[in-house]
């Protein structure tokens, strides 16, 4: 029970990172595919064996959806510009549930975080056939200082594209390069292409075959209770 919560801290930690629009940029309506690794792990092999390798991205007008698969469990977040809100999809083995963040739990979530700065380097780096500018950011949570290093590209979207991400907040475009962190899951994600194509509408659709729960209660009935 123990390792099945340590992915799903991976699922809640990846979700927790990604938002895209194309709001107030360029309209790009298309597929952005990631890989991801897990520099200086303390995992054991079996554990990493679960974990995600690949997440995909699907944007369509003011919606996306990202879709990463962790063993036998198919994850998916979709996120409406519109409403602000989103909902997180997790299938595992026909067990399907739905996890909903409104406006609200969006915003108490960054609350949460600690003060950002953000350092332009004036470097430059060609991702996915983009070019990206780097930026560093600097998290003060209490006093305690955490900095990250991001690529990321304005061709793709705007400021708004990270709007509910409490360590990205501040970037002026779309990540393609960068890192997320939680106690000992540190995780890297790099785009490796942007396909621009068209997305169906019925990707961003909700099944209705998905039970509604929370957060905590997935955790607990799937080990996050205990040790």
């Amino acid at each position: 029970m123990r390792k099945t919560f340590v992915i799903f801290s991976v699922i809640f930690l990846a979700f927790y990172s990604f938002t895209f629009t194309t709001q107030g940029a360029k309209p790009f309506e298309g597929i952005i595919t990631f890989k991801i690794t897990y520099p200086d792990n303390k995992f054991s092999e079996s554990q990493m064996a679960m974990f995600p390798k690949v997440l995909t991205v699907s944007i369509r007008g003011l919606k996306s959806r990202t879709d990463m698969q962790i063993g036998g469990i198919n994850t998916v977040e979709i996120t409406d510009y519109e409403s602000k809100s989103k909902v997180s999809l997790l299938n595992m083995m026909g067990q399907k549930y739905a996890i909903k963040q409104t406006t609200a739990d969006i915003e108490k979530d960054l609350s949460k975080g600690g003060v950002t700065t953000v350092e332009l380097s004036g470097e430059t780096k060609i991702i996915a056939g983009y070019t990206c500018k780097k930026a560093i950011v600097t998290v003060n949570d209490d006093g305690i200082k955490t900095k990250f290093e991001v690529f990321y590209s304005s061709e793709l979207g705007s400021k708004l594209s990270n709007f509910d991400n409490p360590v990205y907040k501040d970037i002026d475009g779309v990540l393609l390069e960068f890192s997320v962190q939680n106690q000992n899951v540190n995780m890297k994600f790099t785009a490796s292409s942007v396909d621009k194509k068209n997305v169906p509408a019925k990707d961003f659709e909700i099944p209705s075959d998905y039970v509604l729960t929370t957060k905590d209660e997935l955790k607990t009935k799937f080990g996050g209770g205990g040790e």
